[in-house]
């Protein structure tokens, strides 16, 4: 375990380094070629809410999408980890309504919008969180949905041996390259099943997603609606403020960014975008200590060590302009250090080179 872990990003304050955060990462092409690395490549960990866009695949592969009539922006909500904005849960009414499922069906439990402002709003007019507010009710509805569309209970539908799951479950381990049999399942905070990998499958099936040629027909039709949905409707996969979101508007029809709680976050790359016949790539990173939010003075919170190290990891690999580092520039990758005088005290940054394939194929 020691060595899978590695020092990745700093803070100092003046010339000393105050405090060090251990990660890994893996870069993997739709072909299944571990291109770049940094610590254990093979690390296994749990996806969390990045798995969520793998989660939804089954149910739009069987067509579910279309069963429902669900539009590009129900589809990356179903794919997303959503703010709780009056907007976001419009979208999950929405797609209740089609599918005929009630709120109340939903198993995700309760917490305040992650959205600052909406939170405050609610407060204001003495309006309680209900399930629709969960950041994971888009994955609920979806895999309601999923149920209803072929004729199964929904009672226990997060019950990992509920047929649903276990769909999920095959689908996930197919484009992730790894048997059923090595996928480790625990229970994620919303109670739904999630999975833990190498770091390196998980980047594989992130590859697949963004570049499904060789894949079947209807898989391959089923990963590029999702993947034109959650770019064409960033907001609907994060919302104000969130990294996921901002990355997506910036590198507009390259990148697929979903993040994960502890320190999780996958990236894909589609294929072309780095050149006209460059496959799909997918990148996962792991931060050792969980990344936990840090609270602005306004209440919003924000990760400081994911979003930099996703920028750099970007960077190394040539896959992100100036021009789009400096639209991002508020989360990295090197960031002043400030105090609540807003004096810049010292700096945050990435201390990582990637190591690479001397001589691949």
């Amino acid at each position: 375990m020691s060595g899978d872990y590695r020092p990745i990003f700093e803070l100092r304050r003046g010339r000393i380094v105050e405090s060090i955060h251990f990660g890994a990462a893996a870069v993997v092409n739709s072909s299944g070629r571990l291109l770049a690395w940094y610590g254990g490549p093979r690390v296994v960990t749990f996806l969390r809410s990045s798995s969520k866009p793998l989660q939804a695949l089954p149910f739009i592969e069987r067509g579910g999408d279309n069963i429902f009539h669900l539009t590009s922006k129900e589809t990356a909500i179903i794919c997303g980890s959503h703010a709780g904005t009056d907007e976001h849960v419009a979208v999950i009414q929405g797609i209740q309504a089609k599918v005929g499922v009630q709120e109340s069906d939903l198993l995700c439990g309760v917490h305040p919008a992650y959205h600052v402002p909406t939170a405050e709003a609610m407060r204001a007019r003495g309006e309680v969180p209900t399930p629709n507010r969960h950041n994971c009710s888009g994955k609920h509805t979806g895999m309601l949905a999923h149920a209803r569309m072929r004729g199964l209970p929904i009672a226990d539908y997060i019950n990992p041996e509920h047929p649903i799951q276990q769909t999920i479950l095959e689908t996930i381990a197919e484009m992730c390259g790894i048997s059923k049999s090595r996928v480790e399942i625990g229970i994620d905070g919303c109670s739904a099943p999630n999975f833990a990998m190498p770091l390196y499958n998980a980047a594989l099936g992130f590859a697949r997603l963004c570049d499904p040629r060789g894949l079947s027909v209807e898989r391959t039709a089923a990963c590029r609606r999702i993947t034109s949905a959650m770019m064409a409707h960033p907001d609907m996969v994060g919302g104000p403020g969130s990294f996921d979101t901002r990355l997506m508007e910036s590198c507009s029809g390259r990148i697929i960014s979903k993040g994960g709680a502890e320190g999780y976050l996958a990236m894909g790359i589609m294929a072309g975008a780095l050149g006209a016949d460059s496959p799909g790539i997918g990148i996962v990173l792991k931060i050792a200590d969980g990344d936990l939010s840090i609270r602005r003075p306004s209440g919003e919170t924000y990760n400081r060590v994911r979003p930099a190290v996703a920028l750099e990891l970007l960077r190394q690999l040539d896959a992100i302009s100036e021009k789009e580092l400096a639209a991002l520039a508020e989360y990295g990758p090197v960031r002043p250090v400030t105090n609540w005088r807003k004096l810049v005290v010292g700096e945050s940054r990435p201390t990582f080179q990637l190591e690479r394939e001397e001589n691949p194929a």
